[in-house]
């Protein structure tokens, strides 16, 4: 079964056909969620084809219908197939329809059916649905913005402090995360736990950095600018569980 971008939907291909469906919200029918299929992505099958006309072929026999890889076989395949049941394929394709309103983006290793399978889907995305809106949290302090969480790589999180501003003032203990000031000028500040020290950090968008928040170390970014907004990509090592946050106020 071949599937990939742009295959045509409703007709000869159930890959195609429900990512297209998901894609503009349409149902879909699943008789029995175990039937399992083996899947040739139409970019492996290219390289193999490419590969075959440069002298190169991957050269199997074949045991009944299973192709058994040889030098001397006497067909040309394509090395990489995926098996997976129909359960397995609408699982994903929830997860990614409800990728917008979640944030999670399940886990899509190299190489995988996964990875192979979200490329198609996006390829059936409408227009209206290319671009969409995370929820802003907004005060007077200025706004904090989740963009995307991980399965195992914790979550993406844009912060906007308003000129003068001072946010954080807490600190994990297992927690850690990377602040990127990408727009503006601040100063982020850290103390250990029980301590006095305090480590200053000078940060602008003129000089992209990385700064490490410590665990165990309460920190906080302030906004140096009298006029304009500094603006703060943040990477947690987790994802924000509000039933344990690890996170425990304490000025710096």
């Amino acid at each position: 079964n071949l599937f990939g971008k742009w295959c045509r939907p409703n007709y000869n291909s159930v890959v195609a056909t429900f990512c297209y469906n998901y894609a503009h919200d349409l149902p879909i029918q699943v008789n029995d969620p175990t039937a399992r299929l083996e899947m040739l992505y139409i970019d492996d099958l290219v390289t193999e084809m490419l590969d075959a006309l440069e002298g190169k072929p991957h050269r199997c026999d074949f045991d009944g219908l299973r192709p058994v890889f040889r030098e001397n076989g006497g067909f040309c395949a394509a090395p990489v197939t995926h098996s997976v049941t129909l359960g397995e394929i609408v699982k994903l394709l929830d997860a990614f329809q409800a990728q917008p309103q979640t944030l999670k983006m399940p886990e899509i290793p190299t190489g995988s059916f996964a990875k192979k399978l979200y490329s198609t889907y996006l390829s059936y995305l409408p227009a209206e649905k290319a671009v969409f809106t995370p929820k802003t949290n907004v005060d007077v302090r200025g706004s904090f913005t989740e963009l995307l969480k991980t399965e195992n790589c914790g979550q993406f999180s844009v912060n906007i402090s308003r000129p003068g501003v001072t946010k954080g003032q807490h600190w994990h203990n297992t927690k850690w995360e990377f602040f990127i000031v990408v727009s503006g000028r601040g100063l982020i500040q850290q103390r250990k736990i029980g301590t006095d020290e305090v480590l200053n950090f000078a940060v602008s968008g003129e000089e992209i950095q990385a700064v490490h928040m410590l665990p165990g170390y309460t920190h906080s970014i302030t906004n140096l600018s009298e006029t304009e907004d500094l603006v703060t990509f943040m990477w947690a090592n987790e994802c924000f569980d509000p039933e344990k946050p690890d996170t425990f106020f304490e000025p710096v």
